[in-house]
């Protein structure tokens, strides 16, 4: 709605709005003989925008737009989630570095919307904790089975909305009406970004150590808006709408909506109203990789986190007799016996009457990669039962398998070929298992996970998405006690923390470390904070290659799968200089995309935005360039050029030079190649060029734009990504 219409005679948006909605039904019914419903108002929101949502008819739907201050409509949508050891991957140390730089994230508060939380978990205990800061206006509320006094100075909000919910479906049971967590995933989250000190933590033996979060020091504000019984947009803006008002300083958002415009996303509307409060939002990119073009929350204003793995991976030891041992991936919960039984190769393990006559044994089986091969054999040995499974597969897609009911290993055709080779060489093959084991620095890692969502944007094409990767695969985190993870013959087995993958996993992580920037620097922008996570992550692995994609058959990952690189967290204490962007930035990039001034009032809010300066080449620190048009001569080039401007928040004065990464099929430029800084936050311009083909041979070339202080103290890099993709709009 369009505030500065509001008649005089009301006191509040509130009282305006629920005047407007019984006069469309007193109308309507005044015009018609039969009956129409009371149109109902769900929430008021305050910030996310200038409006309401309520619950109406078609009819009365049409009879608002015709109402005194009517912008814009939505249809309520529905919302879907992207579902120990990290912090000491992505190099946190207490001694040096990002954590003692910001007190470990010393009150910052994160805010969730999410599935609620578990508050009786250990990540949760506020020992050693300062009183809860004065600014914070948030609450707890208590509902089924929640009672406000289990927030404390650590988790120091927690409310739940399902208003949109109910109003979708008015018949609906809501079975655990309060904050608290009934599917776990809110639980995870909140203590991947800021969970306290737990000792012995573990997934049943696996990753056993002392858990974390990101910023251990910061506060955990939960808004419960993802049910159950289903989740909306209207619920899901209210939180975001509450978390403004309670004064959170970063939000993580694990969800998102597919191929939406920016004035039709209500997440990306709300978000606006977060950027403008200086809020930091992380989101998750999806998990509908590895195709391009797949991705959410391709949104100009927010973080947006794709997902990848560690150097960690969990498994079992298969001793063959005397001859040695090969490890493989398992995630089995139970207790197994140390004694050795008879192993036997059956290569194709598709007939559950064979396999029944080898029961007492260890089955090998060879994964022959055609679809749904491995499933088929999976459920075979689990009917013939077995004493063990043994699968030689070269899938990167195990998670499913791994954590099975049944004792199942699953080994690379190398480790493979040593297993079958001792049982066809020894006439009574023996062999034993040992399960719950945690190995540590695998290589190469990370890499980027195969479902972990791709871009460009669908949205915003003209930015280059994702943002960043963080660690996304098998995340230990802390989970409800109530919520089983595993089932063991006939018991259901239980703990309180739990191994989640996904997205929904990458993008707490980055929550956290944003928290510990803004604890470090106050004064940032979320756009700063942005930039120096950007510029200053990692596209190299630990083997010293360049990060390769599980999606694309290990090949090196593009920008478009990984955003400018691993994120690395104490690099982004320091980062020299920043790709600063203002509300007006964003504003303008809204007019370079021919939004109407309605479409682009839906988003701010305002009446007054200035369209004088139009533009797309929004100051980002990622670059993206399309070479699409089929319809051209061959041998016709043209030019695409970007305006950068940089900020140096480094102490002192410093020389940059810049060098550019080769790229195949186009020619890239930078000028000035100078740039030199007197002070702390002055700002210098360049342009960078990309000249090439109007339509390019490759579907996506890739390369790097490097600034590096003359003292090398700084390396500052941007991906640049020349694409033929032509987005399917």
């Amino acid at each position: 709605m369009d505030h500065s219409a509001m008649p005089k005679a009301f006191a509040g948006r509130q009282s305006w709005y629920l005047a407007t909605l019984s006069s469309l039904s007193a109308n309507l019914r005044a015009n018609t003989i039969s009956t129409i419903p009371t149109a109902e108002l769900l929430y008021s929101y305050n910030h996310v925008i200038q409006g309401f949502s309520a619950s109406l008819t078609l009819a009365q739907l049409e009879a608002l737009k015709n109402s005194r201050g009517y912008v814009s409509s939505i249809r309520d949508k529905t919302v879907k989630l992207d579902t120990t050891y990290s912090f000491k991957f992505l190099g946190l140390s207490s001694d040096a570095g990002l954590w003692p730089a910001s007190g470990f994230g010393k009150d910052v508060i994160i805010g969730l919307i999410d599935t609620g939380v578990w508050p009786e978990s250990e990540s949760f205990n506020d020992d050693g904790m300062n009183d809860v800061p004065l600014r914070w206006k948030g609450k707890c509320e208590s509902g089924t089975q929640f009672n406000s006094s289990l927030c404390n100075k650590k988790l120091i909000g927690a409310r739940s909305f399902n208003k949109g919910l109910i109003a979708n479906n008015p018949s609906i049971t809501i079975s655990m009406n309060s904050p608290r967590d009934t599917a776990g995933h809110g639980t995870h989250t909140s203590s991947t970004a800021a969970g306290t000190y737990v000792g012995d933590a573990s997934y049943f033996g696996y990753a056993q150590g002392t858990a974390r979060g990101m910023a251990p020091g910061a506060r955990v504000a939960m808004y419960k808006a993802l049910w159950d019984e289903g989740s909306y947009t209207t619920d899901v803006i209210a939180a975001i709408d509450q978390a403004i008002n309670d004064g959170v300083d970063v939000l993580s958002l694990s969800f998102g909506l597919d191929e939406l415009k920016l004035y039709e996303d209500p997440i990306a509307i709300a978000t606006f109203a977060a950027m403008e409060k200086n809020i930091f939002v992380s989101t998750s990119a999806g998990n509908e990789g590895p195709d391009l073009e797949t991705l959410h929350n391709g949104t100009p204003w927010v973080l947006t986190v794709a997902a990848g793995t560690m150097d960690r991976s969990f498994g079992a030891s298969l001793s063959l007799g005397t001859d040695g041992y090969v490890r493989g991936a398992a995630l089995y919960p139970g207790n197994f016996s140390s004694i050795q039984y008879p192993i036997v190769f059956m290569d194709k393990c598709d007939e559950t009457k064979e396999l029944k006559k080898l029961v007492g044994m260890i089955i090998v089986c060879q994964d022959p990669g055609k679809e749904d091969s491995l499933n088929d054999q999976f459920s075979s040995i689990q009917v013939a039962g077995n004493v063990a499974g043994v699968f030689i597969t070269n899938s990167t897609l195990l998670d499913i398998f791994t954590q099975s009911p049944f004792p199942f290993i699953f080994l690379e055709q190398k480790d493979g070929d040593i297993v079958v080779d001792y049982i066809k060489t020894n006439k009574n093959p023996k062999a034993s298992i040992e399960f719950k084991t945690t190995f540590l620095g695998s290589k190469p890692s990370p890499t980027v996970t195969s479902y972990t969502s791709r871009g460009p944007s669908y949205s915003a094409p003209s930015v280059l998405k994702p943002d960043i990767m963080a660690p996304g695969d098998s995340i230990l985190a802390a989970w409800p006690l109530n919520i089983g993870l595993a089932r063991l013959n006939d018991d259901m087995l239980f703990s309180s923390f739990n191994l989640l993958s996904g997205t929904s996993m990458a993008c707490p992580h980055v929550a956290g470390i944003a928290a510990l920037l803004k604890g470090a620097h106050p004064d940032w922008s979320p756009s700063a904070i942005r930039s120096a996570l950007m510029t200053t992550s990692d596209p190299i692995d630990n083997a010293g290659n360049p990060i390769e994609d599980i999606g694309t058959n290990l090949q090196p990952a593009t920008p478009l799968a990984m955003g400018a690189g691993h994120i690395n967290p104490n690099k982004a204490l320091d980062p020299g200089i920043v790709y600063d962007a203002t509300v007006q930035d964003y504003i303008d990039f809204l007019c370079g995309l021919n939004f109407t001034p309605q479409q682009i009032k839906t988003i701010t809010g305002s009446s007054s935005n200035n369209c004088s300066n139009p533009s797309l080449d929004l100051n980002y620190p990622s670059f993206i360039a399309y070479f699409n048009d089929r319809n051209v001569k061959p041998d016709s080039n043209t030019v695409k050029e970007f305006q950068r401007t940089v900020t140096n928040v480094g102490e002192g004065s410093f020389i940059y030079k810049a060098s550019l990464t080769a790229m195949k099929g186009v020619k890239v430029s930078v000028e000035p190649d100078t740039l030199v800084f007197k002070e702390i936050n002055e700002k210098k311009s360049f342009k960078l060029s990309i000249e090439g083909p109007r339509q390019l041979d490759k579907t996506v070339s890739f390369g790097y734009l490097i600034w590096e202080d003359s003292q090398r103290k700084h390396v500052v890099r941007s991906p640049i990504v020349a694409t033929s993709y032509k987005i399917d709009k």
